[in-house]
């Protein structure tokens, strides 16, 4: 015995108090940071492969703006001191330019823990998080930093 039932769909609207203008959410600014570690050959086409993927990432996501693809090529990852565009993108984040970086992994990032935790807690100054896409942590959740530091530590 089926019953022929028809189901109305009724779209959500957002609401808003009268006279009150509802203003647009600023999209987020998001940077990417690509690093690899020697100039060889198979290397740079990583780095390219990098800078295309999160180019794409971030563009693709109508909340975000692209705030620059930062990398570092052949450059090793142990002191930030050499790496010329990952102070760039310090800069840039504390001149209030960028508010999410977006980055392959810890290691990526910083091989060095203390560095690593050191722009980390700069950065959550600043209200900037730092997606880590590998380990899938966000430093801005409450479980950031204590995984941060556990991965960070291994790398």
């Amino acid at each position: 015995m089926a019953m022929n039932r028809s189901v109305t769909v009724i779209p959500a609207r957002a609401r808003k108090r009268n006279g009150e203008k509802q203003e647009a959410k600023p999209k987020l600014r998001v940077a990417a940071y690509c690093r690899v570690s020697t100039d060889s050959e198979e290397q740079a086409s990583s780095y390219d492969v990098q800078v295309k993927h999160y180019t794409s990432y971030i563009e693709g996501n109508s909340e975000w703006e692209l705030a620059g693809i930062f990398a570092d090529d052949g450059i090793s990852g142990t002191n930030t001191k050499k790496r010329e565009e990952f102070n760039r993108m310090i800069e840039a984040c504390m001149e209030g330019n960028i508010d999410m970086i977006i980055t392959k992994s810890i290691s990526r990032f910083a091989r060095n823990t203390l560095d690593c935790l050191k722009y980390i807690r700069q950065l959550k100054d600043k209200d900037i998080a730092v997606f880590f896409e590998k380990e899938n942590i966000n430093t801005m959740d409450s479980k950031g930093e204590i995984m941060l530091t556990i991965m960070a530590s291994l790398a």
